[in-house]
């Protein structure tokens, strides 16, 4: 199981870098395919690989994976079955952002569980420097997301640019 872990952390970093770079794209109108097949596909690996691994009941954790899969649904067929066309491209961010999100929210809850200067802040994460992390991090979330969908309707019928 130990392997496991290992390789469900390594595929969730990737997969929340390769998000990161996602959302900057959508920012500036800009899509990489690779970059957005390896989120997408890297996302819903991610959420599949934590189910197996080994807990006493049905963690918070177990909750955002089966989340994330029903959400990537939508991101799929808006990104690859309508390749973003009309209101598809905006399911699409929408859903992505959220994937995106939920990744990045578990790090955080990880980080504050693992990180010894973290733990140090908020050992039972119902402390200010926990709240605070994942309320910026929200906001942040719900802003960019806003940002994206507005960009992408000012910018008419096509939903990104492919950058080169």
């Amino acid at each position: 199981m130990r392997a496991l872990l290992v390789v469900h952390v390594a595929i969730s970093l990737v997969a929340i870098a390769a998000g990161l770079v996602e959302v900057s794209g959508w920012l500036r109108g800009k899509r990489w395919p690779v970059v957005t097949n390896v989120f997408f596909w890297l996302t819903l690996v991610t959420s599949l690989t934590g189910f197996p691994l080994p807990a006493k009941q049905i963690l918070p954790s177990h909750v955002f994976g089966l989340i994330t899969v029903i959400v990537l649904a939508f991101a799929y067929v808006g990104l690859y079955r309508k390749q973003l066309a009309g209101g598809w491209g905006t399911t699409y961010l929408i859903t992505a952002a959220v994937a995106q999100y939920l990744n990045m929210f578990v790090l955080i809850f990880q980080s504050f569980l693992k990180v010894p200067a973290l733990r140090a802040l908020a050992p039972t994460q119902s402390e200010p420097p926990f709240a605070i992390a994942q309320g910026v991090l929200f906001v942040a979330f719900v802003a960019v997301t806003v940002l994206a969908v507005r960009r992408r309707r000012a910018t008419g019928a096509g939903a990104f640019s492919r950058a080169a």
